[in-house]
């Protein structure tokens, strides 16, 4: 038996201000939203032959909720995708400089999603631009861009503030 950990181990969720429970639950809300709609779907297309071909646009709504939600738990708790070689490579410091250019990143992608996505939600809202499936105003969809996109800012600044304080290594 090896004395190193398993690095394919869950880790424990770190210690945050804002707690990370909201996003886990949010995100089991909307898969089960999404399985829901879908199983609805299928059992009156089954029974009845016809489909409810307009749930397409719930489901696709309720999956980008679901991915920036899952991006901001995984920025939280430092599982985001990096280059293990580069970032094992490195000592204690050489990763806390490496994880913080990536936090540094992350704000930046994310900001031009903010960014790009606020203005698609305003055109959208000032054009009364309406969904294609149900008719309901685009910019109710849209907007989860930028509203999500804060939060996964959010996170990335509070990684960087612990780091900061050495509250994670």
């Amino acid at each position: 038996m090896s004395a190193e950990p398993d690095p394919t181990a869950p880790q424990p969720n770190p210690q945050t201000r804002i707690p990370l429970k909201i996003e886990e639950v949010l995100i089991a809300a909307a898969m089960a939203g999404m399985a829901l709609i879908t199983f609805g779907n299928v059992v009156v297309r089954y029974l009845t032959n016809v489909s409810f071909a307009f749930t397409e646009e719930y489901s696709v709504v309720l999956m980008v909720v679901v991915t920036l939600l899952g991006s901001s738990l995984a920025v939280a708790a430092g599982r985001h995708i990096r280059i293990g070689y580069f970032a094992d490579s490195r000592g204690p410091v050489g990763r806390a400089r490496l994880e913080i250019g990536a936090m540094v990143l992350v704000i930046v992608c994310f900001g031009i999603l903010l960014v790009y996505g606020a203005s698609l939600t305003w055109d959208e809202y000032r054009f009364d631009v309406l969904s294609p499936g149900l008719g309901h105003p685009q910019w109710m969809y849209t907007g989860m861009l930028p509203l999500l996109s804060i939060a996964v800012i959010g996170r990335a600044i509070g990684r960087i503030i612990r780091f900061a304080r050495g509250e994670e290594a």
